[in-house]
């Protein structure tokens, strides 16, 4: 494979679109919803794209608060984590990426579940 791994995903656009894929799961989802009440979804759809352009080698346009930092307000379990991730694969999936982009992306996140869940 050639290029960095956000431009085999197609660039901002393509992420943006996954992105939104991702949420309408998330929020759809009973279990992860109320996480997202309180939350302008606009912006925070934006962040998401941001923050997967930036580890999947695109532009760094992400400017927010360190992941530990970001989630230290929630109560996040483990398998919180996990059904996020789920959504996350299935909307990569739904989006045709191949496989090993998306164990990729899934291992770029995997290494954040200690901060995100405050360990």
């Amino acid at each position: 494979m050639t290029g960095t791994l956000y431009d085999r995903l197609g660039g901002e656009e393509a992420i943006a679109a996954v992105v939104d894929e991702f949420y309408d799961r998330v929020l759809a989802d009973d279990q992860l919803a109320p996480f997202f009440e309180d939350v302008d979804m606009e912006r925070q759809r934006a962040h998401q794209t941001a923050f997967i352009t930036s580890v999947t080698g695109g532009p760094d346009l992400y400017d927010g608060v360190d992941m530990r930092r970001a989630h230290a307000h929630l109560d996040l379990q483990a398998e919180d984590f996990a059904a996020v991730a789920d959504h996350l694969d299935d909307a990569l999936a739904e989006f045709e990426v191949d496989d090993e982009d998306r164990a990729a992306v899934m291992s770029a996140v995997a290494e954040l579940e200690d901060d995100v869940l405050n360990r």
